[in-house]
């Protein structure tokens, strides 16, 4: 695109970005009242006008019904379609691959370790940076803030069913992976395209050439999910929480729309800054940072589990008691379960094909080697990060008498059981937890743009990205959240069901690989 051109779209959407929120806060006779009204319309339209519409279709029930509580009161229970495409896709791809997420996980750790890396292979970042760099997607607000959601809205129980749905989406991240790898792209300077949208429209073609349309269709369906998606839980939810963390911690809770823009305009810069260097860049920041971030913040949570040792085994005994303990038999169930799917859902990204974005740019001439690497994301994501945040907040009883969602609020409540200094060290967590998930999406969006229309897209692309960030704090974190789930839940749609016809590819190149494996045919590097 001619730099002309992008100076242009730059401009319009600076504009833009001026006239919506700094309209409310750049009038020097403006009031915080009249900035606070603005920011509640602002909120009100994107949540009529942006989330509803998406929620009817995606959170579409096809069970719903009164249940009356023991307090008398009644509360409507559904079932909503995406729930029934995640809970039988786990359960396919699990038992298709013969349990593969138990019975590899053991050489997944040895792949990550660099023991079977091939230095001849063609790909862009190592085993290790690869993870990291979907690591750094998933592992972010949706462990800080997404558990304390799903505690205060459905209960101790909720983190059992998140338990779950990581066990069986370690199955369906490996499928998505290994075709990932199979079907990537590799272009002439190195850099690798690949991901759902790749091996949905070509896997298609070379199974069912009869329904190749099909195959194209759910793979521009997916690239586009993924770009609003990288704008929705990969962007706003993450800056959202961050700023609102920021402002409370720093600033005593102020509401001045002007301090969240300021804010969010910050962090915007300092994530274009990675994203323009691509996956390379990210990988190396990413290598870095996750690690560091994983052990810093699980620590924190230890020191607070380790205080109240005592309690924990009450709290593991709460958490599966209540994960099927009706306040209204089956009702009561399935509103557990359904907020501790969505919450998993969104916090490992399990079944909705995003870290095969990242795993496609692996180094390896074994797909099978990325898919077993990937599947220990959900399983560091959900089941150790996860439980170290509701553990922390269970303990602390932080999460009771909560109003509405809760969110970051609570596990900064939690942490400060520990000392007032504590929160600060949490603001940290966070903004690093948020800044490592604000680069990789803006990677995936960025690859997804690829794919739709061509390198020329990734320009603009970055820019409206980076702008987005500014955006994120204006918003409730209700309206954001909604959006969020709805964005990402939905990429499960294509993805799950188009990877069925890909599933007995993968299961032969599963079976052959253990084969090699279990004989020694595959050599580790430092034997």
């Amino acid at each position: 695109m001619p730099r002309r051109t992008l100076v242009r779209l730059f401009a319009i959407a600076i504009l833009l970005l001026l006239s919506v929120p700094g309209a409310a806060v750049a009038q020097d006779d403006a009031t915080e009242e009249e900035a606070a009204g603005w920011q509640e319309r602002f909120d009100g339209w994107f949540g009529e006008s942006v989330v509803a519409p998406l929620n009817g279709v995606l959170f579409f029930s096809i069970y719903s019904a009164e249940i009356e509580l023991e307090s008398g009161d009644t509360k409507e229970s559904e079932i909503p379609l995406i729930l029934v495409v995640l809970v039988l896709g786990g359960l396919f791809y699990t038992i298709r691959y013969g349990f593969l997420n138990v019975r590899l996980f053991g050489h997944a750790i040895s792949v990550i370790r660099g023991r079977y890396d091939d230095p001849n292979a063609k790909g862009e970042i190592s085993h290790f940076k690869a993870l990291t760099a979907a690591l750094s997607a998933t592992v972010g607000l949706g462990n800080i803030s997404g558990v304390a959601v799903a505690i205060t809205v459905g209960g101790p129980g909720a983190v059992f069913w998140m338990w779950v749905t990581a066990f069986f989406g370690m199955s369906m991240k490996f499928s998505s992976c290994v075709c990932a790898q199979l079907y990537r792209q590799i272009h002439e300077d190195g850099r690798v395209l690949g991901g759902p949208m790749i091996y949905l429209e070509q896997g298609f073609k070379e199974k069912l050439p009869s329904f190749a349309f099909v195959g194209k269709g759910f793979a521009i369906l997916f690239a586009v999910l993924t770009v609003f998606a990288a704008f929705g839980g990969g962007n706003m939810f993450q800056v959202n929480q961050t700023v609102a963390i920021v402002v409370d911690t720093f600033f005593d809770g102020s509401d001045s729309s002007l301090l969240r823009v300021g804010l969010g305009a910050a962090i915007a810069v300092l994530t274009g800054f990675v994203i323009i260097g691509g996956i390379k860049r990210i990988g190396e920041v990413t290598a870095k940072l996750v690690p560091a971030m994983c052990l810093f913040y699980c620590g924190v949570c230890l020191i607070i589990i380790v205080m109240n040792i005592a309690e924990v085994p009450s709290m593991f005994a709460g958490i599966f008691s209540n994960a099927f303990q009706a306040e209204a038999m089956f009702g009561g169930f399935v509103g557990v379960l359904v907020q501790g799917m969505r919450r998993a859902a969104f916090s490992n990204e399990a079944g909705l094909g995003s870290a095969s974005i990242a795993q496609a740019a692996a180094k390896t001439v074994e797909p099978v080697q990325a898919g077993a690497v990937a599947m220990l994301g959900p399983f560091i994501d959900t089941i150790v990060v996860c439980t170290m945040t509701a553990l922390a907040i269970l303990i602390t009883g932080s999460h009771i008498g909560v109003e509405g969602l809760g969110g970051v609020e609570v596990t900064a409540q939690a942490f400060a059981a520990l000392g007032p200094a504590v929160p600060y060290v949490l603001c940290v967590a966070v903004f690093i937890f948020a800044y490592s998930t604000l680069i990789s999406w803006g990677y995936y969006g960025e690859r997804a743009v690829e794919y739709l229309f061509g390198p020329r897209g990734v320009g603009p692309y970055r820019i409206v990205y980076v702008l987005t960030v500014v955006i994120g704090p204006l918003l409730s974190l209700r309206s954001v959240l909604d959006f969020s789930d709805a964005l990402l839940l939905s990429m499960a749609f294509p993805n799950i069901i188009g990877m069925l016809v890909l599933s007995g590819t993968v299961k032969g190149l599963v079976v052959d690989y253990t084969a090699r494996l279990k004989s020694g045919a595959i050599h580790r590097a430092d034997a």
